[in-house]
């Protein structure tokens, strides 16, 4: 990328200024120099808030993987572009250079061609952190197929409905994964997801775990013989700037999952603008990201951002507590990691356990360190400070969303001073603001409101997948013409924003956001269970967990609670996965609902945090009296 790496914080400044008031050549000034194209844009940015259509660079002609590998190859090719670390310690790290990406992603693409996969099919991928899951996105994009990612933790029931959702015509998989000192049958759960998915014609399976699996024939093939047979070029597929790259499903405050849709251009040039700034990446730099690739920040800062940059990315299978509380630090000395963005739930585990683990590894490579996927406490934040980045390294407390695509609102390392558990402020082209519950627009400092953003940047999902009609209910009809983020703010007395979580029914745990509906359809599925109510409750490792309220539809004492609680988390298990399981259950003679037959969460919520003192008037209630048992019997 040519230099728009900022520098300082008046640069920030002037950067951000021209990015506000002339955001088209802003964008096209960095567009222009900084990626490859066949055919130039007929128009930067055209755009209906009210409608809503966004489009970015219309009439551009572009393959991501060109910008992503093939540019790369005449001064990097013999650069490390992915460093594979493995679960188990004692397994070879891999270093994959831009060449052999090259190669493998277009052996890859042809592996898809020759199996029916054409431009515009849906591909539903369901594999661990391994090489082939970066590898399987890329070749997708390559050839203008639409990726899928599914994280392989989701149940049966959760990646069946992603895979019928967009009518996905493939899924990749592999026989299993390991997980710490666990395997899991990715395979078998695969198979028991297609049980419903009468459209899939495909499963390409990877051997990992080598376990012993059932294979269908005529539907199942192994990938790595395909590999073997497979051409090494493949002519990478013309797309328009505005063609769909990928749909990531992420969790709503109604049961159904929303397919999120991001399309080519704009992502590929906001990503890598992001990742260059955010991470003051340096040509020579070694860059980790712990995320899984089946979450957003896996696709923007694993893979597209940093291979846009042509940067070294570390791809990690395993988990920081395998095989012991200091492996995160181990990968650091080994690989001379230089960014190191993780979690804020991982910090707190690893806050947890003793600093020896922490101090017998050598740190001294680190220059940036960050955090992504929920706001971090100031503990956490001085723990992280303090014992790795040795009171010098800046932390950029990055804030921004499955839909937006790319880092929003963040400290720019080396320029924006810190304050603990502040986002700072918004990147470039970033235009928030804070809105009262009336409508109106909160301007000056030191106010709170919902965040919303007023202005169209370049990585904004375009729509949600067969639903546009949700994207503009969900995201566009609370407040006019702006971009609603579902996130609660505020602004401190310098223009600061510290992000204070979620305004509506989505619960952000260990950096996933957990809708409340589906989990309640879940457990209401139990035989036994009438009605049910899913609440937050601080938590010190996760940031926040589950809390649940139960109504039995017969409430005798003899039945076994402790199974029941056991039971209904199973379910949770088989129906989302085992991150949405209860922390704690209570079961409840009702619910506090609203004359309308509303649940009254802020009240369940502050009984759940053993925060009773001001509950506000519950006389307006249906049933005020159930308040007063839930808070006698609070778990």
């Amino acid at each position: 990328m040519s230099n728009y790496q900022i520098q300082s914080l008046e640069e920030y400044f002037q950067v951000y200024r021209k990015s506000v008031l002339d955001p088209e050549s802003f964008w096209e000034e960095i567009a222009e120099e900084n990626f490859t194209w066949h055919k130039r844009w007929d128009a930067v940015l055209s755009y209906d808030l009210n409608t809503p259509q966004i489009k970015w660079f219309e009439g551009a002609k572009l393959n991501i993987t060109e910008n992503c590998i093939d540019r790369h190859l005449y001064s990097r090719g013999d650069k490390t572009a992915i460093i594979f670390e493995p679960n188990d310690p004692s397994e070879s790290a891999e270093h994959i250079t831009y060449n052999d990406l090259k190669d493998r992603v277009c052996r890859f693409a042809n592996v898809l061609k020759e199996q029916g996969i054409e431009k515009g099919d849906r591909v539903c991928i369901y594999l661990p952190m391994i090489p082939e899951l970066a590898v399987s996105v890329l070749a997708c994009a390559r050839i203008g197929a639409i990726h899928s990612v599914v994280f392989a933790g989701f149940s049966a029931a959760a990646l069946a409905t992603r895979i019928n959702d967009c009518d996905c015509k493939m899924v990749l998989t592999s026989d299993g994964s390991f997980r710490g000192t666990k395997t899991i049958d990715l395979k078998g759960i695969v198979d028991e997801a297609l049980e419903s998915c009468p459209d899939i014609k495909k499963v390409l399976v990877a051997k990992r775990i080598n376990s012993k699996i059932e294979m269908k024939e005529g539907r199942d093939l192994w990938l790595q013989p395909l590999l073997d047979a497979a051409y090494r070029d493949c002519v990478p597929e013309i797309m328009d700037a505005e063609d769909p790259l990928f749909i990531l499903y992420t969790s709503g405050s109604t049961g159904k999952p929303k397919g999120m849709v991001h399309s080519t251009a704009g992502y590929m040039v906001y990503t890598a603008y992001t990742f260059k700034n955010v991470f003051q990446y340096r040509e020579d730099d070694v860059y980790w990201c712990t995320a899984d690739i089946g979450w957003i920040t896996g696709h923007s800062y694993i893979l597209y951002g940093p291979l846009a940059n042509g940067a070294t990315t570390v791809m990690f299978e395993g988990v920081p507590n395998y095989p012991d509380w200091g492996r995160f630090w181990e990968v650091v000395e080994k690989h001379k990691v230089n960014q190191f963005y993780t979690a804020p739930t991982a910090i707190r585990a690893l806050a947890k356990e003793d600093l020896s683990f922490v101090n017998k590894h050598d740190l001294s490579s680190l220059k940036i360190l960050g955090t992504v996927g929920e706001p971090i406490n100031e503990e956490a934040w001085h723990w992280y400070n303090d014992n790795i980045g040795n009171k010098k390294n800046p932390i950029v407390d990055t804030w921004w969303q499955t839909e937006t695509g790319g880092i929003m609102i963040s400290p720019i390392p080396f320029s924006t001073p810190t304050i603990p558990t502040f986002a700072t402020l918004p990147l470039p082209g970033i235009q928030p603001t804070l809105m009262d519950e009336h409508g109106n627009e909160l301007k000056g400092n030191q106010v709170d409101g919902h965040l919303c953003i007023k202005f169209p940047w370049p990585s904004m999902a375009r729509t949600i997948w067969g639903n546009h009609k949700r994207y503009k209910e969900t995201y566009f009809s609370t407040y006019k013409n702006k971009y609603f983020t579902g996130d609660g703010a505020l602004r401190d007395s310098t223009g600061y924003y510290r992000i204070t979580g979620r305004v509506d029914d989505v619960i952000i745990v260990s950096g996933h956001n957990l809708g409340t509906a589906p989990i309640e359809d879940a457990i209401n599925e139990h035989t036994a269970v009438a009605e049910s109510a899913i609440v937050g409750f601080p938590h010190e490792i996760k940031g926040n967990a589950l809390y649940g309220y139960v109504i039995l539809k017969e409430t005798g004492e003899s039945r076994d609670h402790t199974n029941l609680r056991k039971e209904i988390n199973q379910i949770i298990t088989e129906h989302i996965g085992p991150i949405a399981k209860l922390d704690k259950v209570q079961f409840v003679i009702g619910l506090p609902k609203t004359r309308s037959g509303k649940i009254m969460r802020r009240i369940l919520r502050k009984i759940a945090c053993k925060d009773t003192s001001n509950l506000g008037d519950i006389s307006t209630l249906l049933n005020p009296e159930v308040v007063a048992d839930i808070m006698k019997n609070v778990v």
